[in-house]
């Protein structure tokens, strides 16, 4: 059997075995080369792959993303990595009005992948703790998705570089070294669109994503001792989303809790949300809840920030006070 591996080992393995089976695929971003980037994910690609493949760029998203893009249409697979997600605003330009849309418009195919770490939980702060998921989602063409194990961080990332459109790799850097399992390195690559079910249950319903998935199976843990059975719903693919299992998942207990890093207001799990509502509201028992962090940019201090997130105490009262409809 495999030894287990962090999050972060099994993205590295992934992107190198991208690199070892398709010589289109290249890296860019900042110190991802002589540094190895600034988690170490790349340290070592530098020496292997060469100044060609693994190419150290200036402070200037809008730049290389922009590069990237161009690359990916010349037949490239080009894989950014943002050194912090938060700086992903600087490349929202290019991405949303030309990345997405060119398929649309002039059936251009973009296979870019542009990956970073996402979240909070490291004490790093407001600049480098952002969850900037639903920024994206109101933009047609752009592929999201937001893996919780390490093994679907190896095989997403191996499928969003397969995959003909443009896909957004949000990686959750508080699981990067916290977080192992046996990663199976002959597994496919697994494309865009499907959901996971971490967890059966009969009572409540949990979905979510990312780092929050194992904050929703710690509550679940803990509400079981209590006579409180619930499924845990790991979305992964944000866009496209595996709407036939979210559906049903809210149909299976008729209580539905959605839970993620994001902040709640303008937040994905409005939409899961919607699309409940839209689905399965004759199924419902109790109102849709949701919980995510407060609306306050991400605190440095450490008690701040664990108090603006959710976590597994909170998402337990959530599940009780829902289970008592």
């Amino acid at each position: 059997m495999a030894e287990p591996i962090t999050y972060l080992e099994a993205i590295r393995r992934g992107l190198w075995r991208a690199l070892e089976e398709d010589p289109r695929v290249v890296l860019l971003g900042e110190d991802i080369g002589t540094y190895g980037g600034a988690f170490k994910l790349t340290d070592g690609f530098l020496a292997r792959f060469g100044a060609e493949r693994i190419i150290d760029t200036p402070i200037a998203e809008t730049g290389f993303v922009g590069a990237a893009i161009g690359m990916a249409m010349a037949g490239m697979r080009p894989v950014v990595e943002i050194q912090f997600i938060d700086f992903i605003a600087c490349a929202f330009n290019p991405l949303v009005n030309f990345a997405a849309t060119s398929h649309f418009r002039w059936q251009a195919a973009v296979p870019l992948v542009v990956r970073g770490p996402s979240g909070g939980g490291v004490h790093a702060g407001p600049f480098h703790s952002q969850s900037v998921e639903s920024f994206f989602l109101n933009t047609p063409g752009l592929k999201i998705v937001v893996p919780s194990t390490p093994t679907d961080a190896y095989r997403m990332i191996r499928g969003a570089i397969l995959d003909p459109d443009p896909v957004l790799y949000f990686e959750q850097k508080a699981l990067y070294r916290t977080l192992k399992e046996a990663v199976d390195e002959n597994s496919e690559p697994l494309l865009p669109g499907s959901a996971a079910l971490r967890r059966e249950g009969e009572d409540v319903t949990i979905i979510s994503y990312g780092a929050m998935v194992h904050r929703a199976l710690a509550a679940a843990q803990a509400v079981a001792k209590e006579g409180i059975e619930c499924m845990v719903l790991d979305v992964r693919s944000l866009c496209p989303l595996d709407e036939g299992a979210l559906i049903a998942a809210a149909r299976q207990t008729g209580k539905v809790l959605i839970v993620h890093e994001a902040s709640v207001t303008g937040g994905f799990g409005g939409e899961l949300a919607a699309r409940i509502a839209e689905h399965a509201f004759d199924w419902l028992d109790a109102p849709i809840k949701r919980l995510g962090s407060l609306d306050i940019p991400i605190p440095y201090a450490g008690a701040l920030e664990h108090a603006s997130l959710p976590d597994a105490p909170r998402i337990a009262a959530a599940i009780r006070e829902l289970a008592a409809y």
